[in-house]
């Protein structure tokens, strides 16, 4: 029972993480809500065009921390690692695509390259894989053993 609370706290933990780290810069000063899901699989890649708020990357991370708490309630580790999976591979593919876009990454302290945003997306997502490592999952039920077979 401790091993589910504590992974299920990671794992919300975790969620809110991710739903937050839109709000937060991810390069150049520019918040990951300002991405839009369709840059990611389009040809045109990442532009300069802001979506609104529920077309941007915030989405899938919604949908992951929705993942999360139906996780939480059922004590489903696996659907919480695919919820963790969800955040790690959408962060992966904007880094991919940010990195095609602007031709290099960058990391600085100056507001200029990678910001706090995409280090609490990363963090987030491996935040809820441990968390589901970290619970027990689901007690199963004992089986019976079956009676003995009967002479004939």
């Amino acid at each position: 029972m401790f091993r589910n609370v504590l992974g299920s706290l990671m794992g919300l933990a975790g969620a809110a993480a991710a739903v937050w780290s839109p709000f937060r810069a991810w390069y150049d000063g520019r918040h990951g809500r300002d991405y839009g899901v369709q840059e990611l699989f389009t040809s045109a890649g990442i532009t300069g065009h802001t979506p609104t708020l529920l077309a941007s990357i915030l989405l899938p991370y919604l949908f992951a921390a929705v993942l999360t708490l139906c996780a939480v309630l059922l004590r489903s580790r696996l659907l919480m690692a695919l919820a963790g999976v969800v955040v790690l591979g959408f962060t992966i593919l904007w880094t991919v695509r940010q990195g095609q876009a602007a031709g290099s990454l960058t990391v600085g302290g100056d507001g200029h390259g990678l910001g706090d945003g995409l280090a609490n997306a990363f963090g987030a997502g491996a935040l809820i894989l441990l968390g589901s490592l970290v619970m027990s999952g689901h007690p199963t039920r004992p089986t019976r053993p079956l009676p003995p077979p009967t002479p004939a």
